[in-house]
């Protein structure tokens, strides 16, 4: 691998014990209406929009999509934008060039032409949307085609192998990590980070993965997802991933919960 480790892979499988099958059996029985795929992606793209501070109401979004409740349009660009890219995540394998459409569609209201899809060619700080705070410096831009060259040929070499349910599960998470964390994109970059780490589950676990709430639960955790962002170190450069596995479990604990709610 060039750029995830499994440096954290031993602990987590030792972590208290989830029935990865049990839960996944559970969503590919209890989502089976043919308007199921629409809701949750209704959910899971305005919560992933409301991380980056949209204003639209979840339940208003979930009118909009599913009733066809018109609101104004400035409400509703942008959320449009990522139900349109996660459509297109669906209908197609992940690989890079598929992921850089997505981002061109997902972020038509958030940037020129121009600059969809393309990695960006400026420094990058990356700023927790309600304080304002610094959360850290993103990957120097002379570095970004280089880390994602990297990551994206582990990401095909992990889609080639056969892997355990730990395995697909932490490095899901491992991937929207790094992505974050290398912020290759002038914006958009955690929505495009989030619908990520789904695409990788759906491409290794079947279509029941669309339905994996990890877009609300990190919404509902937003402050725990920034804190546990923030644990790596404040520079891309110097980032110490040993300290990312309280990052690693979130998703984890989105199918706990899942596996409790069903």
């Amino acid at each position: 691998m060039k750029i995830l480790s499994d440096i954290l892979l031993e602990s987590y499988r030792n972590q208290p014990g989830i029935d990865f099958q049990s839960a996944l059996r559970q969503l590919d029985e209890t989502f089976v209406r043919s308007d199921s795929f629409n809701f949750y992606t209704s959910v899971a793209v305005i919560t992933s929009s409301k991380i980056e501070g949209e204003p639209m109401e979840i339940d208003s979004y979930v009118k909009h999509k599913i009733q066809q409740i018109e609101y104004l349009p400035e409400l509703t660009h942008k959320p449009n934008d990522l139900f349109r890219a996660y459509i297109y995540a669906k209908e197609n394998r992940l690989s890079s060039s598929h992921f850089s459409q997505s981002h061109r569609l997902l972020a038509e209201h958030l940037l020129p032409e121009h600059s969809r899809g393309i990695y960006r060619q400026n420094p990058m700080v990356v700023l927790e949307h309600k304080s304002g705070r610094i959360q850290f410096e993103a990957a120097s831009a002379h570095l970004v085609q280089e880390e994602m060259d990297k990551l994206w040929e582990d990401i095909d070499e992990l889609l080639r192998r056969e892997l355990s349910m730990e395995e697909i599960f932490y490095y899901a998470s491992f991937i929207h990590l790094l992505f974050v964390c290398i912020h290759p994109f002038n914006d958009g970059n955690g929505r495009a980070g989030r619908l990520l780490e789904k695409w990788f589950l759906s491409d290794k676990l079947g279509p029941m993965a669309w339905y994996i709430q990890s877009e609300q639960y990190y919404y509902q955790h937003v402050a725990e997802y920034y804190l546990n962002l923030n644990r790596l170190g404040m520079f891309y450069e110097q980032l110490d991933f040993t300290k990312a596995e309280p990052f690693l479990m979130m998703l984890r604990e989105v199918l706990r919960g899942q596996d409790q709610v069903n």
